[in-house]
């Protein structure tokens, strides 16, 4: 048998870049995905002491540590300080008072407003599982040498600024789930 060469296939398929549409680019290019897979990776392993061996959420955890560092908090200021919205963390205190990690006592003259802390059981909590995630933490920085790190840090200082700037002057929709399928159902 003689053999023959292969001529290379016609390409039969247009890709964007041909068609004069914008070149894909992959997500891998946007910091906030970059970001995003970082904490990932590097946070399962929290998520895993937080669920496995403390009974609690990464949500919790959140909670119960910014307790620890600022002291008793009304709602309202729990949740702007841990960054998640009331309705999750109106959830997420009842969960830790039910496993009594954290008090909510209502203010003389008026019960609407709660004064949030840790219970001794909370504390405790804290003290055993903050050196734990220190730990995960400073081992990845570890990637970085003092420098990069110091750099890295002012970077991130920057970018925190920047996002909370940006958030204060959009004007974005809130998200629909779904309350727009519920009111054409009606």
């Amino acid at each position: 048998m003689k053999a023959t060469a292969r001529k290379p296939a016609k390409a039969t398929a247009r890709t964007a870049v041909d068609a004069g549409a914008a070149p894909r680019r992959p997500l891998d290019d946007l910091l906030l995905y970059r970001l995003s897979r970082l904490l990932a990776v590097a946070g399962s392993m929290v998520i895993r002491l937080c669920e496995g061996r403390f009974g609690i959420t990464r949500r919790e955890w959140r909670l119960i540590a910014t307790l620890a560092s600022r002291g008793e908090l009304g709602s309202s200021q729990l949740a702007e300080h841990a960054q998640l919205d009331r309705a999750r963390t109106s959830k997420a205190v009842g969960s830790l008072v039910a496993k009594k990690l954290v008090s909510r006592v209502a203010r003389a003259g008026d019960r609407r407003q709660v004064r949030l802390g840790l219970t001794d059981s909370g504390q405790a909590l804290y003290d055993e599982l903050f050196p734990l995630v220190t730990a995960i933490n400073a081992e990845l920085m570890g990637a970085l040498d003092a420098g990069e790190a110091e750099r890295f840090d002012a970077a991130l200082h920057r970018l925190q600024e920047r996002a909370e700037r940006m958030v204060a002057q959009a004007v974005l929709p809130k998200a629909d789930r779904g309350r727009r399928q519920s009111a054409a159902a009606r």
